[in-house]
């Protein structure tokens, strides 16, 4: 298509609205402008097109052959663009609102919380899959990810919302009074991960520590890593926010944390968002705000 021929948008409006209303004065009204500003732009779509569309040699208007085919013409096109919007924000906004985070957030962090947002939103319908695995968030699909790291994800916008490091805990029973003084005192132990990551492996990886591997390790849905690290089945990783509770009632002892990552990200694609999504993250950072 040749864009460039195309007359201007304002132009083929106006002359649409007017072939709709029959009158240039409910045409105006129709765009909320003036009936002159649409006599205007109707004689510049007559200029740009070389062609008259009205017939003003009687008293009233009317369209002359060729505006009545192109008044045919617009009203299909542009009858059939709002259509195709209406189909597509309507069912854009029926679409429930679809989250992604860990099972030990969406247990720990984020379920305690929403009977607040249902309160507030009754009327927006949730979708969340408490998983491990990082679900790509595309037009359609997952909406908003709440995702562990540093924040740093290419082609995504990324906000910390919960503040917290890496933190290494084991139960009293497990690991007693012993002094742990680095990260290698502790390889001897059979350790817990949340289930679907590799966070022992790694972090053992990146501190380059031989780990005795006829210990073993277990992975876990989030809330049975912390239940079997209370019971004292091994040392569990985590983030510490999960932990805290324990580690103030003594039923787990901080061992060892890990700053270098920061926290838990509220994290979207960029762009405009959708009114149900704008008014979880707002809410969501308001529970964040709350519990600094």
């Amino acid at each position: 298509m040749d864009w460039t021929s195309l007359p201007p948008l304002p132009a083929l409006r106006a002359f649409a609205a007017y072939a709709e209303t029959g009158s240039v004065q409910r045409a105006g009204a129709a765009l909320n402008v003036s009936h002159a500003a649409i006599s205007q732009q109707i004689r510049n779509l007559e200029s740009h097109l070389g062609l008259g569309l009205l017939d003003r040699s009687r008293r009233s208007m009317a369209l002359t052959e060729e505006g009545a085919r192109l008044a045919q013409a617009l009203s299909d096109g542009f009858g059939r663009i709002a259509q195709e919007l209406s189909a597509l924000t309507g069912a854009e906004a029926e679409r429930p609102l679809m989250i992604t985070t860990t099972p030990s957030f969406a247990s720990s962090w984020l379920m305690p919380r929403l009977a607040r947002f249902r309160e507030a939103h009754p009327e927006i319908s949730l979708m969340i899959d408490p998983s491990a695995k990082v679900a790509p968030l595309e037009p359609g699909g997952v909406d908003l990810a709440l995702r562990y790291g540093s924040g740093q994800w290419p082609g995504l916008e990324a906000e910390l919302l919960v503040e917290s490091p890496i933190a290494l805990v084991g139960s009293p029973r497990l690991v007693g009074e012993r002094e742990i003084s680095d990260p290698s005192d502790l390889t001897e132990y059979h350790w817990l991960q949340e289930l679907g990551t590799n966070e022992a492996s790694e972090w053992f990886s990146q501190f380059g520590i031989d780990r005795d591997a006829r210990r073993g390790i277990s992975s876990l849905p989030g809330n049975l890593m912390l239940e079997a690290a209370r019971q004292g089945h091994g040392i569990a990783i985590t983030a510490r926010v999960f932990a805290d509770d324990d580690i103030a009632a003594g039923r787990l002892r901080l061992l060892f944390e890990d700053t270098r990552k920061k926290g838990y990200y509220l994290v979207i694609r960029p762009g405009v968002m959708r009114p149900p999504l704008r008014l979880f993250a707002t809410w969501l950072r308001r529970e964040a705000a709350k519990a600094k």
